[in-house]
């Protein structure tokens, strides 16, 4: 129960740090409200249990000794995340129109399923949450107790349930406030243009992060 505990609170700790999963659900808060944000969230919840399931199985170890591996994870998150931040960008001008089409009802079909798809591909290669997983994660296993990949899968879903309710917030907020938004679509533009620079940044400087400083 300590080692669980102590997990629980790095978990809160590292989720509560900006990185691709928020910025990813504040976007779709923005675009298509909080519906679609919160499937966002789930499809990344979605992506991490993989990891989880990954890690706990013995690709952790692996990632761990394999610099080709980590870089190829790592390559993919980066790419993933410019080519979602080059449509953001893009797409800034048309912000307006999908939240005019959106507000006072459901997201426009096919979003839901859309946006659930991403959050996975997200949550799948981000590579701060596989090495999270890879290198923090065996140090609270009990192995004297045994079944530690059953330890491991315990530890990744306290994350992922502090992921869920953290990433959820942070979209409900986001959705909220675009009704704001929607009285500007200036406002919107620079919103857009600015959320787009920042993830694919955020990729850039992904992609070019040396192993040591991971």
């Amino acid at each position: 129960m300590d080692n669980l505990l102590a997990f629980a609170v790095a978990s809160v700790v590292l989720v509560l740090i900006p990185g691709p999963s928020v910025l990813f659900v504040v976007s779709r808060a923005i675009a298509h409200g909080r519906r679609a944000a919160l499937g966002s969230v789930v499809g990344n919840s979605a992506g991490v249990c993989v990891v989880i399931l990954l890690v706990a199985f013995g690709l952790g170890s692996l990632v761990e000794r394999s610099v080709l591996l980590f870089t190829a994870i790592k390559l993919a998150g980066a790419a993933y995340l410019v080519y979602l931040g080059v449509r953001t960008f893009r797409e800034r001008g048309r912000l307006s129109e999908a939240i005019g089409a959106g507000i006072g009802g459901a997201a426009p079909a096919g979003v839901a399923g859309h946006v659930f798809r991403q959050g996975f591909v997200v949550g799948l290669t981000n590579p701060k949450t596989l090495v999270f997983f890879g290198a923090v994660l065996p140090q609270f296993v009990d192995r004297e107790a045994g079944g530690v990949p059953v330890q491991m899968v315990v530890l990744g879903l306290t994350f992922v349930l502090a992921a869920l309710v953290l990433d959820s917030l942070w979209g409900i907020m986001a959705g909220t406030a675009r009704t704001w938004l929607a009285r500007s679509p200036r406002r919107l533009a620079v919103l857009g243009g600015t959320g787009g620079l920042t993830m694919i940044g955020l990729g850039v400087g992904l992609a070019v992060t040396g192993r040591a400083e991971r």
